[in-house]
């Protein structure tokens, strides 16, 4: 158990903060303003962790914070410990641990699978296939409506996470060489998949309060690079919002893609390892020896 000082834990707690504020910042800017980011916000939107929770600073596991700690007790895990406040994961309730529990079983399955890197990222090509109204209507189509339909006709679709497969349209659903089930992700998530990665942000504050914070910012930061990519290899003009694309629809586009992607499975790999350790401590209780 370390044993961190008001002043060690403080210092901490401001330097997440400045850190997740280069995103959180400008998003709030952006909605009082009236106006939406189409790549970014999807961190805020799509994601269900508010900037105000990306902005709370937690220890993790096997820290002890003294001084005026009692401000933590608000949350559920933590207790007072000798002269401190720690945070202790057989105090969770049930159902934290039951997410533990779904988090340990997923991320376990999908680091024990190879990276598929064959998808080019076509599930972005999928949701607008055959649809008069895109999911991004403010954004112009880089190929036109029947240029995009034409790419997505000409390579197979093999998407294999379900939360990508779920917004297919349902022209695209049929051209899918696989259709993943939300009961059935732990058997098909695969480390190559962009969205598989970009979830590492959800479980990391799915298992909030035992997640360090600073954790928890290193899954955000690079679910933002992987949205970029995302979108920048969508059918989508991103021209105007400052993002140059990534033409998948060329072969060297599609090299270039399943290059980013094998390099995001690789800096994804030791974020997986590290929550799957968590996760399983989330859902067994298993603390250090306490204070």
């Amino acid at each position: 158990m370390r044993r961190w000082d008001e002043g060690a834990w403080r210092a901490r707690q401001r330097a997440h903060r400045e850190r997740v504020s280069r995103w959180t910042g400008p998003h709030r800017e952006r909605r009082q303003r009236g106006e939406a980011h189409p790549i970014l916000d999807f961190l805020f939107t799509y994601y269900s962790h508010r900037p105000t929770r990306l902005e709370r600073w937690h220890p993790g596991p096997e820290v002890l914070l003294t001084g005026d700690a009692e401000e933590f007790l608000r949350w559920p895990g933590y207790r007072r410990a000798g002269d401190g406040v720690c945070f202790d994961p057989a105090t969770l309730p049930a159902p934290r641990r039951a997410t533990g529990e779904f988090v340990h079983r997923l991320l376990s399955a999908t680091a024990n699978r190879p990276a598929r890197l064959g998808c080019f990222g076509l599930h972005e090509w999928a949701m607008v296939y055959r649809d008069d109204r895109p999911r991004h209507e403010q954004l112009p189509l880089r190929l036109g409506a029947a240029g995009t339909d034409a790419v997505v006709e000409s390579m197979p679709l093999r998407c294999t996470h379900h939360d990508a497969f779920r917004f297919f349209t349902a022209a695209a659903v049929p051209r899918n060489e696989t259709a993943p089930t939300r009961a059935g992700q732990p058997d098909t998530e695969q480390p190559g998949c962009l969205h598989a990665t970009m979830d590492l942000y959800k479980w990391a504050y799915k298992l909030a309060p035992a997640t360090p914070s600073e954790l928890v910012a290193d899954c955000f930061e690079l679910a933002v690079a992987v949205r970029e990519l995302d979108m920048r290899a969508s059918p989508y003009d991103l021209t105007e919002l400052g993002y140059s694309a990534v033409p998948i629809e060329t072969p060297a586009g599609r090299a270039e893609y399943a290059r980013q992607q094998a390099e995001f499975a690789r800096r994804a790999e030791p974020l997986r390892a590290r929550l799957i350790e968590l996760a399983e401590r989330v859902a067994t209780g298993r603390a250090a020896a306490l204070i």
